[in-house]
């Protein structure tokens, strides 16, 4: 076997794009039980996605920054890594008409989902806007609260990210993120190999790291909290796993956006229904090198759903 070579910037940012892009272009939602039950899993209650724009949540989620953020009428929130608008919808129902709930997505078709669904449904109070988290298209303090789902782990560089978000933050705003951060580093196969970074694992920092990077871009009160959530929850679900789903005959033992079953499966022809792209597309273009991985490493050894909270200092 060659030596693998370390994920280049351009190599992340591309297959990143890639893949979200065709979960966006799929037909995930609310519509499918597994895509609920896995938003449910970290964190979101029945009555929460029953709220929202169907296709707003797409099984993508490693918790609830909605549940930390504790959003107050009248202010801004901004959501880095936006998706098809999950929080952003939730958000905006928490600021009401006086607030304002914006996402940042790199991804177009993310957008146009997002946009689409907001428009349908009278949001008033949402803004989609392409551009990635490392280079937010926003003014400096006009924010009062950014959230993120999942998505910062992805950023090849995670201490520009935590600057732009201080940089955008009114004096004294908060931060309040779910994502994936390391309890221990990572075997050099997993941390050298292009999928298992698309996948959320490889590109993750160590737990104490994240909060080094946040006091070093200039936050206080920072906190990263393991929240013991299994990472393999999206594969328990049947016919769904995260960003993948699968025909009815096809075993729920994918690799999922931010988790794994601990079991390999066969590569299956992937439905049009499916998020990995067309009717004939094979999931073993993306996911059998990640349940090659997986199959010989636990990610819950190595990895955890953490839930961040800091203060920008007034």
């Amino acid at each position: 076997m060659q030596p693998l070579m370390k994920p280049q910037k351009s190599d992340v940012t591309d297959a990143v794009r890639s893949k979200y892009a065709a979960v966006a272009e799929s037909s995930l939602s609310n519509s499918h039980q597994g895509v609920r039950a896995v938003a449910e899993a970290f964190g979101y209650s029945p009555e929460e996605l029953a709220s929202i724009p169907a296709e707003a949540n797409m099984g993508l989620s490693c918790g609830n920054p909605i549940a930390t953020a504790n959003l107050k009428p009248g202010e801004t929130i901004v959501d880095l890594g936006s998706g098809g608008g999950l929080d952003v919808f939730l958000a905006a129902k928490k600021v009401g008409p006086t607030g304002k709930a914006i996402g940042i997505d790199m991804t177009p078709a993310m957008i146009d989902r997002a946009n689409a669904a907001a428009k349908r449904d009278g949001y008033s109070n949402v803004a989609f806007k392409l551009g990635t988290i490392d280079r937010i298209p926003l003014p400096d303090a006009s924010a009062d609260v950014v959230i993120s789902n999942c998505v910062i782990n992805l950023a090849p560089d995670k201490a520009a990210v935590f600057r732009e978000v201080a940089r955008i933050l009114k004096p004294g705003g908060r931060l309040a993120v779910s994502d994936i951060a390391l309890k221990k580093p990572l075997p050099e196969e997993l941390a050298q190999d292009i999928m298992a970074y698309v996948g959320c694992i490889a590109g993750a920092i160590l737990i104490e790291t994240y909060r080094q990077q946040l006091k070093a871009a200039g936050f206080e009160h920072v906190e990263v909290i393991d929240g013991g959530a299994d990472l393999n929850a999206y594969a328990k679900v049947e016919n769904q796993s995260g960003c993948c789903s699968h025909p009815p005959s096809a075993p729920a033992e994918q690799s999922s956006c931010c988790g794994s079953s601990s079991k390999a499966a066969k590569p299956t022809k992937v439905a049009k229904s499916s998020c990995c792209g067309s009717e004939t597309q094979p999931t073993a273009d993306v996911h059998a090198r990640m349940i090659e991985l997986l199959n010989r490493y636990n990610v819950n050894d190595y990895a955890a759903s953490v839930k961040v909270f800091a203060i920008k200092p007034k």
